[in-house]
């Protein structure tokens, strides 16, 4: 006979398992919240306000989150509205060719009086018109020449090279394959099959090799993209994952593709933005020291230990200073404020704030003006925190 306290009917015992299941749940999303806003948070998060009691469970951190919508909004904020969607109701963008069609009346008599009619004005109206791609077959003629007076002479111009050795694409079409593929994410499988809809029957094969030779071609362009950038003085760095297939294990591996970039409009620096992309095939720190290898100067970068080993390398190659994240710094104040609601992180966060309130300011004004806010402002703030490196 079975123990009436521990009987799957039991209500006591239906009841502790439903609160189980009910703090577990609040535990999970939670969780799924905490990771929904480390890949999706926008850096300008809203602030939080700090609760008017800490929670008893202070062991348990991963309590269920506050959502920000009930909060309300702070009365000195200084947050401009958000702007309405600018929407196209006519004009067209001016650059676009234009084609004209004129409809005119049937009959340029009135039909009462038989009176001829004269042009008093005219309604315009536009419309957005597509003219769908056109392939062509470009057919070079080289006519050969004879004298004769030396029968044995022929005279001709030279072929034109070919972007693929005995191939028949031009130019042109690579770079279309190429965009399609690298900036409209479009398979190659998939413009295979819209070739095959204007009779071009390709393999899939062919236009790999295509990439594959414009690769090549454009090979002395990254890197020279790539020495530019790593000539600055301020350089940003992240990485991505990058799935690559492996035919040895007949499925995906996971690559990683390094991004390096320049941008000194928000510091009035006269360089253009550039990023650039190298390729690793994997997240081991020899990569980044390999990319790294001539580059001398501050390093934009995010936590990831890796980046530490070049502030200790020697040799002649000059030193690396690591800038860290500051929206990955605040990031982790914003979770633990989320749960607990600590009015010492709720501080923190306003002084994240304030830095982001100066860069609202300071943005779409001049240069000089940009320079003489930073240099007020931002001391300000470097003193404001310089209590808290020092504890």
């Amino acid at each position: 006979m079975s123990d009436g306290q521990h009987s799957p009917h039991d209500p006591a015992n239906l009841l502790a398992l439903n609160a189980a299941l009910r703090a577990e749940n609040k535990n999970l999303k939670a969780v799924v919240e905490t990771l929904r806003r480390a890949l999706y948070g926008a850096r300008s998060e809203r602030q939080l306000q700090p609760a008017d009691q800490l929670p008893l469970a202070l062991n348990d951190l991963s309590a269920a989150p506050v959502e920000p919508a009930k909060l309300p909004r702070p009365a000195n904020s200084n947050r401009p509205g958000r702007p309405r969607a600018a929407r196209n109701i006519g004009g067209l963008p001016t650059h676009l060719p234009r084609v004209h069609v004129t409809i005119e009346p049937a009959r340029l008599a009135y039909p009462y009086c038989e009176g001829k009619l004269h042009r008093t004005g005219e309604d315009v109206s536009e419309m957005l018109d597509v003219v769908p791609a056109i392939l062509r077959v470009r057919c070079i003629h080289r006519p050969r020449y004879g004298c004769r007076a030396c029968e044995s002479a022929v005279v001709q111009a030279k072929a034109p090279p070919r972007p693929v050795d005995g191939g028949m694409p031009t130019v042109d079409l690579l770079a279309h394959v190429a965009v399609m593929k690298f900036a409209w994410h479009l398979p190659l499988h998939r413009q295979v099959k819209m070739l095959a809809g204007q009779a071009i029957d390709l393999d899939a094969s062919t236009l790999v090799h295509w990439i594959s030779r414009a690769a090549w071609w454009l090979k002395p362009l990254h890197a020279l993209l790539a020495a530019t950038i790593l000539a600055a003085l301020k350089v940003f760095c992240d990485d991505t994952p990058l799935p690559v297939l492996d035919r040895t294990r007949r499925r995906t591996r996971i690559a990683r593709l390094w991004s390096y970039a320049m941008d000194d409009r928000p510091w009035c620096g006269p360089a253009p933005p550039a990023v650039g992309y190298l390729y690793a095939e994997d997240r081991k720190g020899r990569h980044i020291d390999e990319h790294l290898a001539d580059f001398s100067g501050v390093l934009h970068v995010d936590a990831y230990p890796g980046y530490k080993r070049l502030t200790r390398r020697g040799g002649n190659r000059g030193p690396v200073t690591l800038s860290f994240c500051l929206a990955h710094a605040r990031r982790k104040f914003f979770e633990i404020h989320k749960s607990m609601g600590c009015p010492v992180l709720a501080e923190a966060l306003e002084r994240f704030g304030a830095i982001y309130r100066i860069e609202s300011r300071i943005r779409g004004t001049s240069a000089e003006e940009r320079l003489a806010v930073r240099q007020t402002e931002t001391q300000a703030l470097f003193d404001a925190f310089k209590p808290c490196w020092i504890a």
